[in-house]
This record gives C-alpha cells, structure tokens and sequence, in this order.
C-alpha cells in the first residue's frame, strides 16, 4: 500500500513550500491518487531535523481546508493527517480525517483515547527526542530490539484504550534518532515488526541516510529510496510512505509479480 506524502508547510525538507498553497496541495493529491495512493498523509509541521514546533493555530490553518476539501472530491480516500497536537487530531477527524499519523507515538495525552472515540487510526512511530534534537543520541545496544519493543509497548496501550489491531498501525521511524547502520537495520527486520500483529509504516522516502551513503542530493534519492523498500515484498501488510508514489506504486507491482512469478 502506498502512502502518498502532502507537506503542506514551507520548510520540509524535500518539498517545503511546493504544496504550501491550497490549490497546490490539492493538485498534488488529486496526482498522487490518480497514481496509486491510497492513503494521503497531509502535514501542516515539519518534522525534518532541526525543524522548529508550529502552533496548533496554524497546523489547523494549513492542514483543514486541504482535509475538508479532498474529503468532498474523493469520499472513499484514505486521509492521514501527520500531527502530534491533540487539537490538530480532534479538528482533523471532525473534518474527515481517518488516520492520525504521530510521529511521538500518541505521546500527548488523551491521544488515544481521542483515536478509540473517533473510530479511527493511528500510526504510532518511534522517535528518539524531538524533531529539534533527536539526532543528537543514535546510540543503541540493540536498535531493532529496543524500537521493536517500545512499539510493542505502545501498541498495547492503544489496543487498551480500545484501538482495534488493524487500526494501530507501526513506524519504526528511519531517520529518526538512529545513525545509518541502524536504518538499515530496521528496514531489513520489518518482516519481524508486522509478525506483531499490526500494518507496518515505513518511510525512507529521500532521506538523509540515503544521501550519505550514496552522495545524492535529495532530489536525486529516488533509485536509494526504492533499494531500501526490499523488505517491504516480504512484508505485506506494510505501508510505504512516499514523496514518489507513482514511481513506488509501479516498484512495488513489479516486485511483488517477481517475488510470486512461478515457472
């Protein structure tokens, strides 16, 4: 399943200010669902490094109208709104949201039971830190261990608060709070990640380990994004978050038709 990425904001690191506009925003998600989306994740905050907070009176002012207005063309699409505000959450769904995706794993409380109430999803990632320093520390015994076990932790909360399985959804959260060993790490154990029991969100899409390791730029991170998807044709029930969705919709057709062919 692909997830197409809407960064309604003017500092995101691959595409600020491009879908800042509303009917930018709208133009891009009408594209990307007429390639294969079938979840759009529409962001009013960036949560590249280094990025700085937005207050929730704003993230409201650039996610609502985008929220409101696909949910009149397209009644029957998948509406993400990535946010971590519990009054950008409650906004989001009254509008037509369906899936909240947080990047802090419903760390702001009532989140939860916010999500149970609505009758929607959540993602829940992990993230060392914030945004602002969560490069700092990428040190970790056993990074698939320890993320695996946190998601785990908190994907029982959300169950308990009466989240059904097939709604809590699981990031590892690539790029966030893990040197690029540990990416790499985590992109290969995704297969042990959905064995939990929940659909897998992953998001490799143009970032900066991609960059360093092959020395492009981010607009040229397309072939090293697709390389880490590999894990995600072992991993079906697997969501693939993505500034690129026509090109991964098409990888990931090919490689899942490869993986099945018999002779």
């Amino acid at each position: 399943m692909v997830m197409g990425v809407l960064n309604c904001t003017p500092d995101s690191f691959s595409d600020g200010g491009r879908h800042f506009e509303l009917g930018d925003a709208l133009d891009r998600a009408e594209q990307m669902l007429a390639a294969g989306s079938i979840v759009i994740d529409i962001g009013g905050e960036s949560t590249r490094p280094g990025a700085l907070p937005v207050d929730a009176t704003e993230e409201l002012r650039r996610v609502i109208p985008v929220i409101t207005e696909l949910r009149r063309r397209h009644p029957d699409a998948v509406l993400s709104v990535d946010t971590s505000k519990i009054e950008v959450a409650n906004e989001s769904f009254a509008a037509g949201a369906d899936l909240i995706n947080d990047v802090t794993a419903a760390s702001a409380p009532g989140m939860l039971e916010l999500v149970a109430a609505s009758g929607g999803a959540i993602v829940l990632m992990h993230m060392r830190g914030e945004p602002r320093t969560m490069q700092t520390d990428t040190s970790y015994t056993n990074v698939v261990a320890e993320v695996h076990a946190f998601l785990r932790r908190r994907a029982a909360d959300a169950v308990k608060y009466g989240i059904p399985p097939h709604r809590v959804w699981l990031d590892p959260g690539v790029g966030f709070g893990k040197d690029d060993a540990g990416n790499l790490a985590l992109l290969k154990a995704l297969p042990d990640l959905a064995s939990l029991g929940h659909p897998v969100v992953v998001g490799p899409s143009r970032k900066s380990f991609i960059g360093r390791i092959t020395g492009a730029p981010v607009a040229d991170r397309l072939p090293g994004t697709l390389g880490a998807l590999i894990s995600v044709v072992e991993t079906p029930t697997a969501v693939v978050r993505t500034h690129d969705p026509e090109e991964t919709a098409q990888f990931l057709e090919i490689a899942m038709l490869v993986r099945e062919a018999t002779a």
